[in-house]
């Protein structure tokens, strides 16, 4: 394991991000901003559906055909040609906060670099269906392999943060012949949240997630980064206008569900059988517990230190390269985008590709 000295960052570089489960993760109140917009900013706001079709993203959608709890249902991606010579292709993983959006301050870097970029929104998450089913790690691993045969390719890197992070374990564990390399960006998952975090009921984890608020879910976006950006305020735009429209519950039982995923089938065991380079990227500032609301204090005390997750996670892949960024939380990519750019460019450029 190789590991690169800690990067000081005296500036916060701009970008984007979006929505997740109330108190899922949460981080220090004293890193958060002190100045917060009014309650009722986003009153006028046109309410958004279940699929956020109203909601533009930065490259045009298609849609793919996935199954899903026995159900046929649509996944939607970005597919973004390379500028040149095609070097290889990328397929990036959100989490479960985000939808293939937030990857905005990324995509540019990696097709001017010579990449092909697949951006998928995960079935249950951003303009894909939302099937009121059992979720799973592996199905949507499968669903994103089946994508990538019908548009032809069959060697990819993966870019993946949070949750997507976990996607992406599977993924590569999954398909271990299509996948070259694999950036994991403060991934979730490095930890076993079942054997701290008691089981919930969906009628229980429904009831919170219907009394978020907008108050509530912009000090819970807050809680991921060191320092709010005013440019951050459009994901909690994003998260209220769903909340305003008429299919808000329906979108609710889909956070429940996917949030369950994560809460019961843990990937930290899977590290030690990635046998393709990786690289793991980790915001020294991220205390991410998942479900911190629900554990006891002692264990609060012991999860979520990431800076530790990042070299035990480093140890345990057999070729893993550590990249710690001080001042930077759980997003890197939109924190500090050029220095997130930079580092994942220069390791997709390295040998073997």
């Amino acid at each position: 394991m190789k590991q690169i000295p800690a990067l000081t960052l005296k500036v916060i570089i701009l970008a984007g991000a979006t929505s997740f489960f109330m108190g899922a993760c949460t981080t220090a109140v004293d890193q958060v901003s002190k100045s917060t917009p009014p309650v009722s900013q986003y009153a006028n706001a046109t309410p958004l559906d279940l699929r956020l079709s109203a909601l533009p993203y930065p490259y045009p959608t298609k849609e793919f055909k996935a199954m899903l709890g026995g159900q046929s249902v649509g996944m939607v991606y970005m597919d973004i040609a390379a500028v040149g010579k095609q070097k290889g292709v990328v397929v990036l993983f959100h989490g479960k906060n985000f939808s293939s959006d937030y990857w905005a301050p990324t995509i540019p870097a990696l097709t001017a670099a010579g990449y092909r970029v697949i951006a998928p929104d995960q079935i249950g998450f951003g303009k894909s269906a939302k099937p009121d089913v059992a979720y799973h790690f592996d199905d949507l691993a499968k669903n994103t392999h089946a994508l990538l045969i019908s548009l032809g390719i069959k060697k990819t890197a993966v870019i993946a943060n949070s949750m997507g992070g976990m996607v992406g374990v599977r993924f590569a564990r999954l398909y271990p012949q299509v996948v070259q390399k694999l950036v994991l960006e403060n991934p979730l998952g490095l930890e076993d949240y079942s054997k701290d975090i008691p089981p919930q009921t969906n009628d229980n984890l429904l009831k919170l997630e219907m009394a978020q608020t907008e108050v509530s879910y912009r000090r819970f976006l807050q809680s991921y980064f060191p320092v709010w950006q005013p440019s951050f305020e459009q994901f909690v735009e994003v998260y209220v206008r769903v909340q305003k429209g008429s299919d808000y519950p329906a979108y609710a039982k889909t956070s429940v569900l996917t949030y369950q995923m994560i809460a019961e089938q843990p990937v930290v065991n899977d590290l030690p059988q990635l046998k393709m380079p990786v690289l793991l990227i980790i915001g020294q500032k991220d205390r991410t517990v998942f479900g911190r609301r629900f554990a006891p204090p002692e264990a609060v005390k012991s999860l979520g230190n990431f800076p530790e997750l990042g070299r035990k996670a480093a140890q345990a892949i057999p070729n893993a390269k550590l990249i710690p960024l001080d001042n930077v939380g759980h997003i890197p990519h939109i924190e500090v985008p050029l220095i997130f750019n930079q580092a994942v460019v220069s390791f997709l450029n390295s040998y073997p590709r």
